[in-house]
This record gives structure tokens, C-alpha cells and sequence, in this order.
């Protein structure tokens, strides 16, 4: 299934995107796409509704972030080596896990907001994983039993802020807007192979990103076990698993986003993004 939310910025109605790629509503069914709607019992549910006999929603209607009630917006930093090399890090010897503030979560077409003092803002393109159930201490073999389902993120990242202010990386990648996810959750059964997604970012209609979630330094199964470790992940909890080469700051020279730029983004099977850079 494909299960999104759509509708104004925090009015955002439950829906799904049926066979024929029509929006359909799924108000008075279930109260959102979160909570025990993202566990198995919950989706499969879902998956035993007649699409059409659902009201249809009109294709220019905004679609929100797929997922609601997310408590925690977990990201992967430095996860693919090839992107640790422009960055000029080392890969890691365990994951570089940070935080982004849930307000920078905004729907997948949403104008992309250059904060105020903004020089250096950049993109990244990701695969995120949604959780779907409770999940603590998990071995890495469980583990994608507690996906409800993946989607494509962008990690807009502002360096300044990022790098060259004290601190940790919070603070560069928590702007509003800087979250876009969707276009909508596809659910871990129809998602395929999720160590072998192609990805790709372009800006303006140029390739930045082309590559693909096989050559990601730590797994998908591996992280969700991993950061289990040290915190209990909920349904709703969003883990964004980190970026392929070609991201600005690994340009030569540096590329950064300007107000009028557009950025378009998608992952096989999960959708495509659209984003237009404005000032705030």
C-alpha cells in the first residue's frame, strides 16, 4: 500500500494512493496515518478496504508528511562511504546518529524555506524508515518486522549552521521545511529490496545524487537494531538513513541552494519529490 495525508498544513487528512495512482480519502476510516495504524494488524486492515469505493481526492491537492504522531526524527550521518570521501571524514566505526526537530517535517512539494542568514544550505536525498511497532533491543534479524514502511526524505542540511557554528549538527538540520518526506509511506511489503533502491537529486533539472541504498556503509536492518540499543523507537518514529556522493559542500567549488532554485528527488519505487527554494 501506498498510505499518505493530505490537505493543509496541519489539517492533514488520512488517505491512500490506489492502483491507478488515484488519491483516494480515508477520513472516518482511521484517525490518521500514525500510531497502531502503522502496526501489522493496523495496515493489514487497511489493505482489506475496496480503494474504490473510497471518495477520490483531487491530484493537486497538497500532500502532507506521510506519517503523524512522529515523536522522533532520527538521521543517519556519513552512512555511505563515497559521501564520507567528499565530505572528507572517515567512515565511521559505528553509525553518526543525530537528531532533526520534528518541525522541520513538511509535505514532499512544500516550498523549501532558506532560513534567515542562511549561506550555505544543501541537499540530500535518503531513504527513511517509518516505524511501525514498539521496538527495544531488537536483534538485526527482527528488525525490519517493526518497519511499517519506508519513503523518500530529504535531509536539507545548512552547513554555516551545521559545521561552522559550535555545537552539534541539530541546529543546521532542524530549519522548518527542512524535512520534506513523502509523497507517501510505502508499506515494507511492496517496498522490494530496500539495500538496492536507485536514488537521485537533481536541481534546477542537473543530476547532483545518482546512487543507490546498496552502498550504504550500515544497513537498514542493522541501524533500526542498532539504535534500539540505546532508545525505544515508537510507530510514527522516522529514521532517515543517510545520503549518497554529490551534495554541494562536496563540490568543487562548494554549490549551495539560492532562492528561485528547484530541487526534485526520488527513490525507486517510493515517488519523486519537488521542492522551491524561497527566503524567508
Amino acid at each position: 500500500m501506498k498510505l499518505l495525508r493530505h490537505g493543509a498544513p496541519g489539517s492533514e487528512r488520512p488517505g491512500l494512493l490506489d492502483e491507478r495512482g488515484v488519491i483516494r480519502d480515508l477520513t472516518g476510516i482511521v484517525p490518521d496515518i500514525g500510531q497502531t495504524v502503522l502496526s501489522d494488524a493496523g495496515l493489514s486492515a487497511l489493505r482489506g478496504i475496496d480503494a474504490g469505493s473510497l471518495p477520490e481526492i483531487d491530484p493537486a491537492t497538497r500532500l502532507g508528511p506521510p506519517v503523524a504522531g512522529t515523536g522522533k526524527f532520527i538521521c543517519i550521518g556519513l552512512n555511505y562511504a563515497d559521501h564520507a570521501a567528499e565530505s572528507g571524514l572517515d567512515v565511521p566505526p559505528e553509525p553518526v546518529v543525530f537528531m532533526k526537530a520534528t518541525s522541520a517535517m513538511c509535505g514532499p512539494r512544500d516550498a523549501l524555506i532558506l532560513p534567515r542568514g542562511s549561506t550555505k544550505t544543501d541537499w540530500e536525498v535518503e531513504l527513511a524508515v517509518i516505524i511501525g511497532h514498539e521496538t527495544k533491543y531488537v536483534s538485526e534479524a527482527d528488525a525490519l518486522d517493526h518497519v511499517a514502511g519506508y519513503c523518500v526524505a530529504n535531509d536539507v542540511s545548512e552547513r554555516a549552521f551545521q559545521i561552522e557554528r559550535a555545537g552539534q549538527w541539530t541546529k543546521g538540520k532542524s530549519c522548518d521545511t527542512f524535512g520534506p518526506l513523502g509523497p507517501w509511506l510505502v508499506t515494507r511489503d511492496e517496498a522490494g529490496d530496500v539495500q538496492d533502491l536507485g536514488m537521485w537529486l537533481k536541481v534546477n533539472g542537473e543530476t547532483m545524487q545518482q546512487g543507490s541504498t546498496r552502498t550504504m556503509v550500515y544497513g537498514v536492518a542493522f541501524l533500526i537494531s542498532y539504535l534500539s540499543q540505546f532508545m525505544t523507537l515508537h510507530p510514527g518514529d522516522v529514521i532517515s538513513t543517510g545520503t549518497p556522493p554529490g551534495v554541494g559542500m562536496g563540490m568543487r567549488p562548494p554549490r549551495y541552494l539560492t532562492a528561485g532554485d528547484i530541487v526534485e528527488l526520488g527513490i525507486d519505487g517510493l515517488g519523486q519529490q519537488r521542492q522551491e527554494v524561497v527566503a524567508d
